[in-house]
C-alpha cells in the first residue's frame, strides 16, 4: 500500500495535501505537481512511502532542481512510484544509458513457451542485475538538514513510521494525519 502527500511550507506553518501519483510519470511531473501546491516559491516536500518497504522525500524549493532521498533504492526500484525518483543521475548512470535495462532483458532468442537452454547462465545474469541497485539509501542525505533532521537521523528512520517522524520534527504531524 502506498501513501503520498505534499507538505508545503507557508507563512503560517505547513499545509498538507494528499496527492494522486497515477498521472505522474517523471520526476519533472512530480516537481511541477509540488510547485503547484505552493502559492509562492516556498519549500514543498513530497513524501512517499510503500508500507514497511521504503520511503522517499523529494524537496522542491521554487524553481531549483528537485532534491531526492530514497531509503531503500532496491525496494523503490521494484515500485512504479519509486522508479519516478530513481533517475539516471541519482543512480550514477549517464542519461539515456539503457545498458542496465538491456542487461535485465531476456534476449536469448527463444519465443514465449520455448525452453531456454542457457539454464545456469540466466540465474547468474539475473543476480547481477539485481545487485546493480543496492538495498541502501540513495540520494541527498542532507535534504532535511535545515529543517531539523540530520542525515544520520534520516538514515536511522524505519520505513513504517518515517513520514510521521519527519512530520513530527517539522511540526506538521497533525496536518499530515489529516490527509492520511
Amino acid at each position: 500500500m502506498y501513501f503520498a502527500a505534499l507538505l508545503a511550507r507557508t507563512e503560517d506553518g505547513w499545509e498538507a495535501s494528499d496527492t494522486e501519483l497515477d498521472d505522474v510519470e517523471t520526476l519533472s511531473d512530480l516537481a511541477d505537481l509540488a510547485r503547484e501546491a505552493s502559492a509562492e516559491d516556498d519549500t514543498v516536500l513530497v513524501l512517499i512511502e510503500q508500507e514497511d518497504a521504503w520511503f522517499g522525500v523529494v524537496r522542491v524549493d521554487g524553481e531549483d532542481d528537485p532534491r531526492i532521498y530514497v531509503s531503500d533504492a532496491a525496494a523503490a526500484a521494484r515500485s512504479s512510484y519509486g522508479e519516478i525518483l530513481l533517475t539516471d543521475e541519482l543512480l550514477g548512470r549517464e542519461p539515456g544509458d539503457d545498458a542496465a535495462d538491456l542487461d535485465a532483458l531476456d534476449l536469448d532468442g527463444t519465443e514465449d513457451g520455448e525452453p531456454s537452454s542457457a539454464g545456469d547462465d540466466d540465474e547468474e545474469e539475473e543476480s547481477g542485475a539485481a545487485e546493480a541497485i543496492t538495498h541502501s539509501p540513495l540520494g541527498d542525505g542532507e535534504i532535511l538538514d535545515d529543517l531539523g533532521i540530520s542525515e544520520k537521523e534520516l538514515r536511522a528512520l524505519d520505513a513504517d513510521d518515517a513520514l510521521s517522524a519527519i512530520a513530527e520534527v517539522l511540526g506538521a504531524a497533525e496536518v499530515l494525519e489529516t490527509v492520511r
